[in-house]
Formats: structure tokens, C-alpha cells, sequence
């Protein structure tokens, strides 16, 4: 296959007008063919940008100098050393503004397709068989996870290839967190990707246990004081949804992204064959502009309704990934940028029958950088929506800080813990992802985790 040294290999894609009425895969990735070419297109940089990009340091150069020789279950050796979700990670991180986004070659033409790639090799060895290998000694020392999101399988697996006794204790039934409660199946199928990952992690020699729920089933303490464990990761994520406060907003027909997105994921409400109930509305309007809020517009676009994204800003600042808004537009998601939401109207039923929004204009920057939304006086309108989906971030639950002697959290009810290693104000209890930050990418989840791991490590004297 010939390729153009300043451009990208296109990716497959299921076309938009098909992939709307379904949930299957958008993406279809590279065949072994495509990704050695594209892998031709990387200088093997002496000193390369894109490592410090990702926030969890892969040996960007290394493995793709392995792919350029078609070598792949050598270039699945060397991501495998640095991450323990590659599949995950191809599919959803943000690589064009962190890797990609440093990408040498990317100075005159395009960035090498370093997501794309990482995708393929793991999944070219998923497909092949090969998996990370475990650890040959035992250390001696327990360490005890919660949450078995992205932050919480990296702790745990950098640890146990350290040689720990690893467990994870899962609020839910099964194990994944965000992975598989959050993302929508057409972004990150479940049975193909998330879960051999999982398995890969458990094969390292993690134990799991769900539906345990920390700070309700067991206490921090108790796991360190009766379980004896020396060391803790609070990898629990932040599921607490955040709401407007405006007039309508307990309407039936108003959900917050969050259980919205966990019915259809999480609990197969997407699937005809499953019992689980969901309202997907013939109208609706999904208030945000993150990747949570494009996630919860295109669900309700599968399940058959006119979508609307509701968004105080320009597109410009749009914080989703360019990726997401570009295939939600393809696939006819109606954008209703600089405006913001003021009333949610019900009828005689307590169910949602239309929206009052005003429309904004950009002033000066806030504290964040990015230019403030001015309310235009006047400019109050309707739209005519049945369900209302907000997508306005989240926060911890309060219920693992409130029940540990000893654990502080900040004035966001976040965790408060040391940046570099993980370390919380209680002695051998570290923290990371959004537990820590609030809701953010699954990268930096995982670069939380890892720097965890080796806080911990540190913290055991290994």
C-alpha cells in the first residue's frame, strides 16, 4: 500500500445515514495493511514530543517503530508495559490534543494516527491471543482498589506486575466503571474490548469483587484495620450528577446524563431483548457540551428521536472531542449553540412538554480561559422538546469521604491528594482520577493510576 508521508491513512467508517439506526461500532479502524502504512509515516523522533503528551508515557516511538515492521505482537509488548487498557485507549482518548498534538511529523501535513494504531495492536492481539504477562514473585504486601474504572484497573495492575496482592472492590455488578456505564456501545463495545481488558487485568492476578459498595458494605478503615491491607487506591470515580436548579427540572422526562446513558449502557436498554425501561422521548434536548453530552445526544438518536444539543457557548468552545461533534453532525444532531436553558415546562401529568432557553453572546474570559456567556436581554424562545437530558458534569459521591476518619476533601467534595503520587491526608490511603479531579478524560484517570502505583510502591518500600 503507497502512502503520502504528510497524510494520514483514512480510517473505515460505517456511513452516517446506517450507523444512526444502529449501535454498532462507528469506527472501524485499521486492517494490518492500513496501520503498517501509516506506522511508515513516523520519524522514530530521537527526542519525541508525543511521549510527553501521554499521560501515561507510552513508548510512542517504540512500539510504532515494531508496527513499521509488521512486528505487532512485539509493538503489543511495548504498549503493554506502560498501559493496561491500549484497546480503550485507542478508541476514546483524546490523542489530537495531547500525543497527536505533539506529533513532529504533524508540523507540515498531518499527525501520525497514534490512537488508530495503539487500537490496532491491541486489538490485533486480542484477536491473537497474546496477552500481558504476570508477575513471577509475590512481594508480600496487599493493596486494596475501589472503584474498577480506568483508574482503579491501572493502579491495580501496575501493582500487581510490581508483585502485590491486588483486590478491587466494585460498587456495581460488573466491573468496567465508566467503561462500561458511560460510554456508549457504538463508541466502545463492551463484550469485544472492554471486557478482555478487564479479563487482561485479572490475568495479571487482580481479584474483583462487585456489588460491594465501600463506605456501605466495608469501610477504608476497616479494610486497613480488619482486613489488613497496607495500602489503599480510592479510585471511585464521580457519579453524582449535576443539575441547573431552574423551574421544571424534577419533570418527569428530565434526566441526568449519567442514568441516562448507565439504563442503555450498563443495563441493555438499548437492546429490544432486554427489560430494562427507558424514556427515549421523540423530541429532546441535551443540555452540554462535553463528551458526555454528545454520548447521551446520539444514544437518544439511535433510540429514535429529533436530538438537540443546548449549549451556552460557540462551537469553538465546545469541549467534546472534534471527533464526536463531527459524527454528530453527520448523523443530524441539531445544534442550538449560545443558549442556555431558563424554564422547563410541564403539563397536567408532570411529564415535559417544552423548554424556555435565552440566548447568550460571549464576553469577557472567565477564570478558565474561555470567554464568559452574556444572557442577550429579550431573547427568550421555545423549543419544543419531551425529554430533557443534562450533561453538565459530576461531582463524588460524598458517601467513601464521609465515612473515613481522617480523609479530606476539598470545597468540591474531591478528595484531596498529592498530584505526583496519590498520597490522601490519611496515612497509606492514596486517590486518584475523578475522584481527585472531578469528571475528566479516561486518560487521565489512568495516568492518575499509575502514578498512584508507583506512589504506593514507594510508599511499601518496593
Amino acid at each position: 500500500m503507497t502512502t503520502d508521508a504528510f497524510t494520514r491513512v483514512p480510517v473505515r467508517e460505517q456511513a452516517p445515514e446506517v450507523r444512526a439506526h444502529n449501535f454498532e461500532e462507528v469506527c472501524l479502524g485499521y486492517n494490518f495493511e492500513e496501520a503498517t502504512a501509516e506506522a511508515s509515516r513516523c520519524l522514530g523522533c530521537k527526542n519525541p514530543k508525543c511521549v510527553g503528551g501521554c499521560p501515561v508515557g507510552i513508548d510512542i516511538p517504540g512500539f510504532i517503530g515494531k508496527l513499521k515492521t509488521g512486528d505487532v505482537a512485539e509493538a503489543y509488548d511495548v504498549i503493554s508495559q506502560y498501559s493496561a487498557l491500549p484497546a480503550v485507549c485507542g478508541r476514546v482518548c483524546p490523542q489530537e490534543s495531547q500525543c497527536e498534538k505533539y506529533c513532529i511529523r504533524g508540523i507540515k501535513g498531518d499527525a501520525v494516527s497514534i490512537g488508530k494504531l495503539e487500537r490496532f495492536t491491541a486489538d490485533w492481539a486480542r484477536e491473537n491471543g497474546i496477552r500481558p504477562q504476570a508477575a513471577k514473585e509475590k512481594n508480600g504486601k496487599r493493596v486494596a482498589i475501589i472503584g474498577s474504572g480506568p483508574a482503579g484497573l491501572t493502579c491495580a495492575g501496575d501493582l500487581a506486575k510490581a508483585g502485590c496482592d491486588v483486590t478491587i472492590y466494585e460498587a456495581l455488578h460488573e466491573a468496567g466503571g465508566v467503561l462500561v456505564y458511560g460510554i456508549p456501545e457504538f463508541r466502545l463495545p463492551k463484550e469485544r474490548v472492554v471486557k478482555p481488558e478487564v479479563e487482561n487485568v485479572k490475568g495479571l492476578g487482580v481479584r474483583i469483587l462487585t456489588d460491594y459498595i465501600v463506605g456501605k458494605s466495608i469501610t477504608v478503615d476497616e479494610l486497613m484495620e480488619e482486613e489488613g491491607y497496607d495500602a489503599i487506591f480510592i479510585g471511585s470515580g464521580a457519579g453524582l450528577p449535576r443539575f441547573m436548579g431552574i423551574p421544571g427540572e424534577n419533570a418527569n422526562g428530565v434526566f441526568s446524563a449519567n442514568e441516562y446513558l448507565t439504563r442503555s449502557n450498563l443495563m441493555k436498554a438499548f437492546d429490544s431483548s432486554y427489560d430494562t425501561p427507558i424514556h427515549a422521548g421523540t423530541k429532546v434536548a441535551v443540555v452540554g457540551g462535553g463528551n458526555v453530552a454528545m454520548d447521551a445526544a446520539r444514544t437518544a438518536l439511535r433510540l429514535g428521536a429529533e436530538v438537540h444539543i443546548v449549549y451556552r457557548r460557540s462551537e469553538e468552545e465546545l469541549p467534546a472531542r472534534v471527533e464526536e461533534v463531527h459524527h454528530a453532525k453527520e448523523e443530524g444532531i441539531i445544534f442550538n449553540l449560545l443558549c442556555n436553558p431558563t424554564e422547563i415546562h410541564v403539563d397536567e401529568n408532570g411529564w415535559v412538554k417544552g423548554m424556555t432557553c435565552v440566548r447568550m453572546e460571549l464576553g469577557e474570559p472567565d477564570a478558565s480561559g474561555r470567554r464568559s456567556p452574556v444572557v442577550i436581554p429579550g431573547s427568550e424562545f421555545e423549543i419544543d422538546v419531551d425529554t430533557v437530558i443534562m450533561a453538565l458534569g459530576t461531582s463524588p459521591n460524598p458517601l467513601i469521604s464521609s465515612t473515613t476518619k481522617g480523609l479530606d476533601v476539598n470545597r468540591r467534595r474531591c478528595i484531596v491528594a498529592d498530584e505526583t503520587t496519590g498520597a490522601t491526608t490519611k496515612p497509606g490511603v492514596f486517590a486518584g482520577g475523578d475522584a481527585v479531579t472531578g469528571a475528566a478524560t479516561v486518560i487521565l484517570a489512568m495516568g492518575a493510576g499509575k502514578a498512584a502505583a508507583k506512589g504506593i510502591l514507594e510508599y511499601l518500600g518496593i
